[in-house]
């Protein structure tokens, strides 16, 4: 846990009165999730607003299917630019990004009942990357870097394809084996997998560096879901291209003529978050 001291950060008891249990959980377990968090009708609301952007957008930057995601909803959709600030979803966040974290990707989702799932992967990191006989020391609070969260707009069960977390794996400071990448049956430190089935106005939450895939679905109607990425003050947002909103002059721009140069000036090749 964290606090902003002036610009800085100091530690953040976890018995503090502005921490909780959810964000108690995230830092333990690296997900959590949080019930009821909307209405009936805000949910109503944007899943209308949903539907209008699977109409009249396509999907930016030629990635995935065309029916499968919506890039900068914020940008789009006010509903969704509020929700992804409601307080419930920040009180959970904030004693581990800090209160001055932002959001550096929001997409909208919509995987039909054919959903196939995806490997085991982190979103970013690790963060602090170290060999697998290297215990971390419980005293060094856990640090996380950034929280993605699904916004739940239709029920999510097991026919659905939730998404799998794999509990304390982001404390594991690497990334699932590549030889058990698509196996469901992975654990980790003897612990299964946890499927984060929810109800439309739930938010689940998992820190990126949680080893996480979307299950297969299997007779259900498929996800639909609006995911915010949340990160520390300190990492870059993502929301649009580094070619579209940057720093540079047009000269500059002309300047960073190799690979390493336009990434030295900030010109970065879309990656995870992108978009």
């Amino acid at each position: 846990m964290i606090r902003r001291v002036g610009k800085n950060l100091a530690v953040l008891a976890p018995d503090s009165p502005l921490v909780p249990e959810a964000a108690v959980q995230l830092e333990r377990d690296g997900y959590a999730v949080l019930p009821d968090v909307l209405s009936a009708e805000e949910v109503a609301a944007l899943v209308a607003d949903a539907e209008n952007a699977f109409t009249s957008r396509g999907p930016g930057h030629g990635r995935r299917g065309d029916d499968e995601y919506r890039y900068e909803m914020l940008n789009h959709s006010e509903l969704a630019h509020r929700t992804i600030g409601h307080p419930r979803i920040l009180e959970a966040i904030e004693p581990l990004l800090g209160n001055d974290c932002h959001v550096i990707a929001n997409t909208l989702w919509r995987n039909g009942p054919e959903f196939e799932g995806g490997p085991w992967h982190c979103d970013a990191g690790p963060h602090v990357p170290r060999p697998v006989d290297v215990p971390w020391d419980d005293r060094i609070p856990y640090p996380v870097f950034a929280i993605g969260a699904h916004i739940m707009l239709r029920d999510c069960t097991i026919a659905d394809g939730p998404t799998a977390v794999l509990a304390g794996s982001h404390r594991s400071g690497r990334l699932a084996p590549t030889s058990q990448i698509l196996d469901p049956e992975l654990t980790y430190e003897g612990r299964p997998a946890v499927l984060l089935e929810a109800a439309a106005g739930d938010v689940t939450l998992f820190v990126s560096d949680v080893w996480h895939r979307g299950t297969p679905a299997s007779g259900g109607s498929g996800r639909l879901f609006l995911q915010a990425h949340y990160g520390r003050r300190d990492i870059a947002q993502r929301i649009r291209l580094t070619t579209e909103v940057n720093h540079l002059s047009p000269d500059a721009i002309t300047w960073a003529d190799t690979p390493r140069q336009r990434d030295l000036v900030g010109l970065h090749d879309p990656f995870f978050y992108d978009g």
